[in-house]
């Protein structure tokens, strides 16, 4: 997994590169031009997912130790309403 500063490097430059694009594209169609800015549109949008994983990642911890942890809480709290239930 990339970090967030490699990331961010990435998204600054494809959105400067899809910028200057729709300044071309603003001065007349060109198909090739319209194709990239598309594709670039796709790659800000997965990296700006990646981004929201890698921000999650580094506040929170891997996605298998948080699942572990939620399960091991559903487990004390089954275990404490059967200890309440008994009583």
């Amino acid at each position: 997994m990339r970090n967030l500063t490699e990331i961010r490097k990435e998204l600054d430059e494809a959105t400067e590169r899809r910028a200057a694009l729709w300044e071309a594209l603003s001065e007349g169609f060109d198909a090739e031009q319209s194709a990239e800015a598309a594709r670039l549109s796709k790659r800000i949008e997965e990296l700006w997912v990646e981004a929201r994983i890698a921000r999650a990642h580094a506040r929170y911890g891997p996605s298998d130790e948080i699942i572990t942890r939620a399960r091991a809480h559903d487990r004390l709290d089954r275990e404490a309403r059967r200890w309440r239930e008994a009583a």
